[in-house]
C-alpha cells in the first residue's frame, strides 16, 4: 500500500521550518500547560501502559461516553487512539477493501481521500458549496450512494468550513446509510464549539454502523497529548481496531491517558469550552470585521469550530498568495484553499490565543491584499 502525501500535508512540511511572526488560521484553542494538571497529577504514576485495559482507561473511556452525549453506552463501546487521526486510520483500514465504494465531502478532511486512494477504493466526493453556505447537499450524497457503497465519511462540524449539521441533517444521512447498508464515520473534532444552538448528536448514538471519532486536540487545545478515540455501538469493530492496532502503536501513552481524563472531568470540561468558545467568538467578531473591510476578501462565518474559508478576489491562486503572505516582510502563516480543493480560498481562524498575533497577522493580511 502507497500512500501518496496530500497537498495538506506537503504545505505544512514545505514551511515547518518558516519561523512566522504572526499566524492566521490556528486551528485549536489556546493549549492549557502542563502546570493546569499537575495539581490532580499522581507523582507515583508508573510509565508503564495503564495496565487495565488495551483500550484505554475505563474512566476515560467513561468521560468520553459523557462529553459525547452517549451515556447509554458502555466503555466496551470505546478505543482511545493516537488524536482522531488514529480513530479515522483504524475504522478506514478495517472497514474498505479493494474496490470497495466509499463517499466523502469537499472541502473535508483529507484523511479519508488519501487512505481511500492507498486502498484502492472507488471514491466518490460530494461537492460543498460556498453559495449554500457549504451545507452538505443531501440529495446529493443520496444519489451518490449505491448498493456498492462500504463507507460515508464526513466531518461535523465540517472541517475546514465550519458548517454544521443539525440533528435532523443526521437522521436523514443516517436514512441513506441504512439503505444499503453502508457505514458512516463521522469526525467531530470540532464538538462542542457551536456558536448557536446545541451541539448535535453523535453519530455512532443514532446508527448501529456509526462510528464517532474526536479528540481533545481542537477544542480543549490537548493537540500534543495525542489523545482521541472512536466510538461505535458494534464492540466488534472496536476490538478489530484494538487487534490492527497491536501491529503499529499498540496501546496509548499512560500520560496521554490520564491527562485527558482530568480535562473531560465535568467541572473541568465546562470551564475549558466556555473559555474557548468566548476567545473564538470575540476573534470571530474581529475577523468578520477585517474581512467586511476588505473587498479582495469574502466569507461564510462558520457556525461551529475554530476555522473557515475566505474567498480571494481576483486572478492569485491561494498557495502563492500564502507563500507571498509567509515570506519577509509579512512573515505571517496561513493554510491556502488548495489544501481543500478550494484553489481560490484561503483558511483562517480564531484559534491559538495571544501566542499567534493575531492582529498583526491580519494587519499584514491587508498589506499584502493591498498590492494585488
Amino acid at each position: 500500500m502507497k500512500v501518496r502525501i496530500h497537498t495538506l500535508f506537503q504545505y505544512l512540511l514545505d514551511t515547518t521550518t518558516a519561523e512566522p511572526e504572526a499566524i492566521l488560521g490556528f486551528s485549536l484553542s489556546q493549549s492549557p500547560t502542563l502546570g493546569d494538571f499537575l495539581p490532580d497529577l499522581d507523582p507515583t504514576l508508573p510509565l508503564d501502559w495503564n495496565q487495565k485495559s488495551f483500550q484505554g482507561l475505563p474512566a476515560l473511556r467513561d468521560a468520553v461516553l459523557a462529553q459525547a452525549g452517549l451515556s447509554h453506552l458502555t466503555p466496551d463501546n470505546v478505543l482511545i487512539t493516537a488524536g482522531a487521526a488514529e480513530a479515522n486510520f483504524l475504522a478506514l483500514m478495517q472497514l474498505v477493501q479493494p474496490g470497495d465504494h466509499i463517499v466523502i465531502e469537499t472541502p473535508g478532511w483529507p484523511q479519508a481521500a488519501v487512505l481511500g486512494q492507498s486502498i484502492g477504493a472507488d471514491i466518490t466526493r460530494i461537492q460543498r458549496h460556498e453559495a449554500d453556505n457549504w451545507q452538505l447537499p443531501l440529495q446529493a450524497l443520496s444519489d451518490a450512494v449505491t448498493p456498492n457503497t462500504r463507507l460515508i465519511f464526513l466531518t461535523n462540524p465540517n472541517n475546514p468550513t465550519g458548517a454544521l449539521m443539525s440533528a435532523h441533517d443526521l437522521a436523514q444521512i443516517v436514512t441513506i446509510a441504512d439503505r444499503v447498508g453502508a457505514w458512516l464515520v463521522v469526525d467531530e473534532v470540532y464538538a462542542g464549539l457551536e456558536w448557536q444552538g446545541p451541539r448535535p448528536p453523535s453519530i455512532a448514538g443514532l446508527y448501529p454502523r456509526g462510528i464517532t471519532t474526536g479528540s481533545g486536540s481542537k477544542a480543549l487545545g490537548l493537540q500534543g497529548l495525542r489523545t482521541g478515540w472512536m466510538i461505535c455501538q458494534d464492540k466488534a469493530i472496536i476490538m478489530d481496531a484494538v487487534i490492527l492496532r497491536e501491529n503499529s502503536s499498540e496501546i496509548m501513552n499512560i500520560m496521554g491517558e490520564v491527562i485527558a481524563e482530568i480535562a473531560l472531568r465535568p467541572y473541568r470540561l465546562a470551564a475549558a469550552l466556555t473559555r474557548a468558545r468566548a476567545d473564538a467568538i470575540a476573534n470571530l467578531d474581529r475577523l468578520d470585521h477585517f474581512i467586511a473591510t476588505q473587498p479582495r476578501l469574502s466569507w461564510v462565518r462558520p457556525q461551529a469550530g475554530l476555522i473557515g474559508l475566505a474567498r480571494l478576489a481576483g486572478d492569485m491562486d491561494a498557495e502563492t498568495f500564502a507563500r507571498r503572505l509567509l515570506a519577509p516582510p509579512y512573515r505571517t502563516f496561513l493554510l491556502p484553499g488548495t489544501a481543500y480543493d478550494q484553489p481560490a480560498h484561503i483558511r483562517l481562524g480564531v484559534g491559538g490565543g495571544a501566542a499567534v498575533n493575531l492582529d498583526l497577522g491580519l494587519s499584514r493580511l491587508a498589506a499584502l491584499l493591498d498590492t494585488l
